[in-house]
């Protein structure tokens, strides 16, 4: 049995899909241990920082991979996601390192509540995109076979 390119991109897509799923769980977890002050904003910011990039090159990469199999389809539902990205990268605070956190401003009620929302958004569209590529793999694994 021979994979399809298709489907090799969607076995792919949902490994990495696992993985952007729990960087959006550590995600929420560290901005609600910000609210209730349980931790303080410079530790914070130094441990969600270094996640940004990874978390975009992964999301980058396998729809690099969709572009590239056809799956324009699947491509396409990203695409927003994908334009927010560099969206909030472009406009990000000015600092001295890669990330979008800064702990001088993140303590602020408004952008404390903005990362929340954006984390549990960007978890739900990453538990619903996982199924979706599920069902890819699948229809791409039947229709190769």
């Amino acid at each position: 049995m021979a994979f399809s390119l298709a489907a090799l991109s969607y076995i792919f897509a949902l490994i990495i899909d696992a993985f952007l799923i729990f960087f959006a769980i550590f995600h929420i977890i560290a901005f609600d241990e910000l609210k209730t002050d349980y931790k303080n904003p410079i530790d914070q910011c130094n441990s969600l920082n270094p996640l940004v990039l990874p978390e975009y090159g992964l999301h980058i990469f396998f729809n690099i991979l969709f572009l590239v199999s056809g799956e324009f389809f699947s491509f396409i539902l990203n695409l927003p996601i994908i334009l927010y990205h560099i969206h909030r990268y472009r406009n990000r605070p000015v600092m001295s390192g890669p990330g979008l956190y800064d702990p001088t401003s993140i303590m602020n009620h408004e952008v404390l509540s903005q990362c929340q929302r954006e984390g549990w958004i960007k978890l739900a569209f990453y538990l619903m995109a996982f199924f979706y590529y599920l069902y890819g793999m699948i229809v791409s694994l039947i229709s190769s076979g």
